[in-house]
C-alpha cells in the first residue's frame, strides 16, 4: 500500500514526487511510457517565464511567480542547467505599445521582479539582430531558459534516489475506490494507494473520468518548432516574444540552454492527443512570423523540426484540487506549467496536509544530485585527467556534439532506467546535432546492447515498439558471417 501514487511522470508529476520524497511516506509514480518526460514536458519552449502575462489573482499568476523564484536554488541542488537570460516582449507600433503597458501593469500587480518598459535604442543595443523597426518592449530580467526534459529527469532521479518508486510502462486502465483509498488498475498489475494525484497532462481528464469525475474536458493544442544549428545560436541573447495576440504568446525566438537557436510555436487545436506531426504550412507559418522578430534569420541553418502538445480547457486557470477525498486532480496545466511546476508541488503538498496526511520530514533526505558528466564544460586538463581514469571518455561517439562513450555510460547507470535511443538523447544530447543521429545512432545502439544486455533488434528509438532495426542483414550465398 502506497501513501501517495502520482499518475504521470511529466515535469509536474516529477516535481511533486521530488517534493514528497522529503517526507517519511511511501510514494510511487505511475507512467504509461517507458521513460519520464515523454509527453508535453519533452517538447515545449523551455522558458522560465516571469509571470507578467498571467491574469492577476489566479493560480497561474501566483504559482508562476513563485516557481520562477525557485529555479536558482533548484539548479544549485539538481544541476540541470538554468540560465537567467531575461526576455523581451517586442512591439512594432503604437497598438503594440499599448498592450505592452497593459502587460507591465499585470506584471506589477503579480509582483514580478525586474520588469520595465524599454525603448528601441535599449533593445537594439542589447539585441542587435532584432528587427530595426521595433518600437518598444517589455523587458523582464527574471526570465530564463532551461532544458525542459533535463529538468524533469533531474527531478525524477533525485526523487528516485530518495526512495520514490517509478513504475514505468504501466498505462492506467481503471481506478476503483476502496475502504483505505484507491486501487489503480493496469493491464497486468494493481496498485493500492491511500491518495491519488492525477498529473497525467493531456490525459488527466481521462484519468479523472476513470474515478467517476466527468466534468473535465481537455482539447490538445499543437505547437510546431524549428531548431537551428549552433552556428547561429548567438543571434539571440534573450528570449524574444512578440506582442501577444488573441490569447497566444505568439512566435518566439530564443537561445536554448545548449547553444542552439529555436523558434516557435504556432497554436493549432487538434483532436488526437498523440498527434505530433509537423506540417508544411505550420512550419512555414513559424518561420515567416519569426522573421518579423529577426529578419536576417537564415532558414538554411535549420537542423530539425518538431511539435509538442499542450493541455487546453475552456477554463483559463489551472485546476488543482482535491476533487474527492484522497483524489487530487491537476487539470489543464498548460503554459506556464513548466515554470510553475516546483510551486505546484508545494501547493499539492499543502492540499495533502489539509486533507489530514501526516508529513514527517526525512532526516536523511538527499537534496543534491550529481550532474551528468559534460566534457564540453571541462578544461583540457580536466578532460585529460578524466580519460586517464576511464578510457571510455576518450572514445567520441557523437561527432556533432563531441560526446564520448563515457558520458553515455554515465546516463545509463542512473536511478531511472533508460532503454531507448531517445532516452539517451534527452540526457546526453547524442543524435541532437547537425546530422541528427545519422552517424552516431548505430554506435549508441551497440553501447546499449552491451551495457543493458539487449538484443540490437529489441532497441527502441522512443516508446515500446518503435524498433530501429527490422532484422539482421542476410548473409550472401557462399559468404561468411
Amino acid at each position: 500500500m502506497y501513501d501517495v501514487s502520482i499518475i504521470g511522470a511529466g515535469v509536474v508529476g516529477c516535481a511533486i514526487a521530488r517534493e514528497l520524497a522529503k517526507y517519511d511516506i511511501k510514494v510511487c509514480v505511475v507512467e504509461k511510457d517507458g521513460d519520464v518526460s515523454n509527453g508535453t514536458s519533452k517538447a515545449n519552449s523551455g522558458i522560465v517565464h516571469g509571470g507578467y502575462d498571467s491574469a492577476p489573482n489566479t493560480l497561474k499568476a501566483k504559482l508562476c511567480v513563485k516557481g520562477n523564484e525557485m529555479f536558482k536554488q533548484l539548479d544549485n541542488e539538481l544541476k540541470f542547467g538554468f540560465k537567467k537570460c531575461g526576455s523581451y516582449v517586442l512591439g512594432f507600433d503604437e497598438n503594440d505599445h499599448k498592450e505592452i503597458l497593459k502587460l507591465y501593469e499585470k506584471g506589477t500587480e503579480n509582483k514580478v521582479r525586474n520588469i520595465s518598459v524599454v525603448e528601441k535604442e535599449f533593445i537594439l543595443a542589447n539585441e542587435p539582430n532584432v528587427n530595426p523597426d521595433v518600437h518598444s518592449a517589455l523587458f523582464c530580467g527574471s526570465a530564463g531558459i532551461i532544458s525542459p526534459f533535463e529538468f524533469t529527469i533531474a527531478l525524477a532521479e533525485n526523487a528516485a534516489d530518495n526512495g520514490v518508486e517509478f513504475i514505468l510502462e504501466t498505462p492506467v486502465t481503471g481506478i476503483e475506490k476502496t475502504e483505505e483509498g484507491y486501487k489503480i488498475k493496469s493491464n497486468d498489475k494493481e496498485i493500492l494507494t491511500k491518495y491519488v494525484i492525477n498529473s497525467a497532462g493531456l490525459f488527466s481528464d481521462k484519468i479523472a473520468k476513470m474515478a467517476g469525475m466527468n466534468n473535465f474536458e481537455i482539447t490538445p493544442r499543437k505547437g510546431e518548432y524549428l531548431l537551428f544549428d549552433k552556428e547561429i545560436g548567438s543571434m539571440a541573447k534573450s528570449v524574444l516574444f512578440q506582442t501577444p495576440k488573441e490569447g497566444s504568446k505568439g512566435i518566439l525566438v530564443t537561445p536554448t540552454i545548449h547553444g542552439n537557436l529555436m523558434v516557435g510555436p504556432n497554436a493549432t487545436y487538434v483532436d488526437d492527443k498523440e498527434d505530433l506531426d509537423t506540417t508544411k504550412s505550420g512550419l512555414a507559418e513559424v518561420g515567416e512570423n519569426a522573421k518579423k522578430t529577426m529578419p536576417e534569420l537564415d532558414m538554411s541553418k535549420i537542423i530539425t523540426q518538431y511539435a509538442g502538445l499542450r493541455s487546453s480547457m475552456e477554463s483559463y486557470d489551472f485546476i488543482i484540487e482535491e476533487t474527492e477525498k484522497g483524489f487530487v486532480n491537476l487539470i489543464g496545466i498548460d503554459s506556464p506549467g513548466l515554470t510553475s511546476s516546483p510551486a505546484i508541488a508545494l501547493y499539492v503538498k499543502d492540499i495533502l496536509l489539509d486533507s489530514g496526511m501526516e508529513l514527517k520530514e526525512k532526516v536523511n533526505f538527499i537534496s543534491h544530485r550529481t550532474p551528468y558528466i559534460r566534457m564540453d564544460r571541462m578544461s583540457n586538463e580536466e578532460i585529460n585527467e578524466l580519460i586517464e581514469q576511464d578510457k571510455s571518455f576518450g572514445k567520441i561517439v557523437c561527432r556533432c556534439e563531441s560526446i564520448s562513450e563515457g558520458e553515455i555510460l554515465d546516463v545509463l547507470r542512473r536511478s531511472i532506467p533508460v532503454n531507448s535511443v531517445d532516452g539517451i538523447k534527452r540526457r546526453a544530447r547524442v543524435t541532437s546535432g547537425r546530422c541528427q543521429g545519422g552517424f552516431c545512432t548505430p554506435r549508441v545502439m551497440e553501447i546499449m546492447s552491451r551495457e543493458l544486455k539487449m538484443d540490437m533488434l529489441d532497441i527502441n528509438k522512443g516508446n515500446k515498439g518503435s524498433y530501429i532495426l527490422a532484422d539482421k542483414t542476410k548473409t550472401p550465398k557462399g559468404g561468411k558471417m
